[in-house]
């Protein structure tokens, strides 16, 4: 009988976690590729009121880090979707996104990679298709400690042919100067439930008891039910605070395959435990 893999949290990237959409080649045919492409397609920035241009080939020389959103959130009655600003702990400060889908992203990111800034509508990018000039939004800008992430958000059933067309004009503009790009399309199974129970021990936690260590040290014994590791703990109920907050920052690691429970196994992390996004 084949012995099924454990997915460890410990190790898992943000392309782990999500359901990745695939863009088809009719997409890539729809784009205007000819000798020089890069040089004629344009993303445009804001940086504080300024709008600043530069063609594609340019994109890794513009400091990014210091941009704000080129499209504004807006907040108003009636609206389909639901804006708001999440905390992230890799970076210290709230950031917006536009809807629970764009949410969760940002949190899946603090907590999947080595996450040093997230940036909301980073730029406009203006292409050209067999239809003409079309212009897109990404909806976010991951820098991380490798290389930067440009992500588009989007359900499923919600992505049309044109947006795919726009999904293959930001895969082929973050090509063309070393980025990566996706299109999340949602999560894996008990990635959303975990992660945001997880991210409930994410923020700075005082230890006067030396829990932490306790169950550093109780974890190296090998993979055991968390009921049983906080109860081996001088303050068990105490301790399973604690055990949340090394599971999210990622000096212990879980078993994904189901819910934080008693019964889920966990270790100590291994070395290469943070991972790339």
């Amino acid at each position: 009988m084949a012995v099924q893999k454990i997915s460890w949290s410990d190790t898992q990237t943000l392309t782990d976690l999500a359901c990745l959409h695939m863009l088809p080649l009719r997409a890539f045919r729809e784009l205007k590729l000819g000798e020089g492409w890069s040089r004629r397609w344009t993303a445009t920035w804001r940086f504080g009121r300024t709008p600043v241009s530069c063609t594609v080939r340019d994109l890794n020389e513009v400091d990014a880090a210091g941009s704000v959103p080129v499209r504004r959130f807006t907040w108003r009655t009636g609206q389909w979707h639901r804006p708001g600003l999440e905390y992230l702990v890799s970076t210290g400060r709230h950031h917006g996104f536009e809807s629970f889908e764009e949410e969760l992203l940002l949190l899946a990111a603090d907590f999947a990679g080595d996450l040093v800034e997230a940036l909301a509508q980073p730029f406009r990018l203006r292409f050209v298709t067999s239809s003409g000039a079309i212009s897109h939004t990404p909806d976010f800008l991951l820098l991380t400690g490798r290389a930067p992430w440009l992500v588009d958000v989007r359900p499923a059933d919600r992505i049309e042919p044109e947006d795919e067309v726009k999904f293959a004009a930001s895969a082929q503009a973050a090509l063309a100067v070393g980025w990566n790009y996706s299109v999340v399309t949602g999560w894996r199974q008990h990635v959303v439930g975990l992660v945001d129970t997880l991210s409930a021990g994410r923020r700075n936690l005082s230890d006067p008891l030396g829990l932490q260590e306790e169950l550093l040290t109780l974890a190296t014994a090998g993979p055991q039910p968390f009921g049983d590791l906080v109860g081996q703990c001088s303050v068990p109920a105490v301790a399973r605070a604690h055990a949340i907050h090394l599971l999210w920052h990622r000096r212990l690691g879980m078993d994904m395959s189901g819910p934080l429970a008693d019964a889920s196994q966990i270790r100590v992390a291994v070395p290469a435990g943070r991972g790339p996004l």
